[in-house]
């Protein structure tokens, strides 16, 4: 069994603290209904691609990395504040379409069970 990394116990605080700051701090009028689903740290511990989920339609979306992207030094600097390590990773926002896509195959999987039933 693999061990629990350091890497993957950051990953996962920072995950905790930018979904705190996105809905508590974060004051930017571009940025909607979010969800952080994952975060992944590189092994120098410079850098975080941080996963998430937007509610709404396309334009929505876009906005909302807009405003993620750009609040993305501010995001930097409340982790720096919560969690005391030696260098505070960059953060890169990254939209994660992994739920749609599974919504899109049970769609698809319901319709194929529809027509074996008839």
């Amino acid at each position: 069994m693999q061990q629990y990394r350091r890497i993957d116990r950051l990953g996962d605080q920072i995950r905790e603290e930018i979904a705190d700051i996105i809905a508590r701090k974060l004051k930017d009028p571009r940025v909607g209904f979010v969800t952080v689903t994952a975060v992944y740290v590189s092994e120098d511990l410079r850098h975080a691609k941080v996963f998430v989920s937007i509610y709404g339609d396309e334009t929505t979306q876009a906005e909302t990395m807009k405003g993620l992207n750009s609040a993305a030094g501010f995001v930097k600097g409340e982790i720096g504040r919560r969690i005391k390590i030696k260098f505070t990773p960059d953060i890169v926002f990254k939209q994660d379409t992994s739920l749609e896509k599974a919504a899109y195959v049970l769609d698809i999987l319901g319709h194929i069970k529809k027509e074996e039933d008839e």
